[in-house]
């Protein structure tokens, strides 16, 4: 079954809660991974918020597998930035392999920095972050 988030953390891992961000900037991405990490951080919230999600997939998708290291926290952090920033996959793909802060919200530690998501990988999350 795909996990909701991995409570196991890895070595050199940073805590989404104590993920710092430069409040001076006036891009999209802190402001918006800011606000998922207020998500993150209220458990009640959060619990509903993954509660929709795992209620919306479609019944041509089996639940009880998925790609490894795509849970449901890794999807909606992916899916929110694609849609909110309009990016195509590609640009998907470029930030969400070289973008520090976003890496750490995903929960990629200094061991996992050669860790990168194929953009197969991300096209295969139309679900929560709508259609090609």
């Amino acid at each position: 079954m795909r996990k909701v988030i991995d409570l196991q953390m890895k070595i050199g891992e940073i805590s989404i809660a104590d993920i710092k961000f430069d409040l001076r900037s006036r891009d999209e991405i802190p402001k918006l991974l800011q606000g998922l990490q207020q998500i993150y951080c209220n458990r009640e919230i959060r619990e509903e918020v993954f509660e929709i999600l795992k209620n919306i997939v479609p019944e041509n998708i089996d639940s009880d597998n998925g790609r490894p290291g795509m849970d449901l926290w890794t999807i909606f952090v992916l899916g929110t930035l694609r849609l909110c920033c309009n990016w195509d996959y590609d640009k998907l793909m470029e930030i969400a392999n070289n973008h520090k802060t976003l890496r750490q919200m995903l929960g990629h530690g200094i061991m996992e920095q050669d860790y990168n998501y194929a953009l197969q990988t991300l096209k295969d999350i139309p679900v929560y972050s709508g259609s090609a």
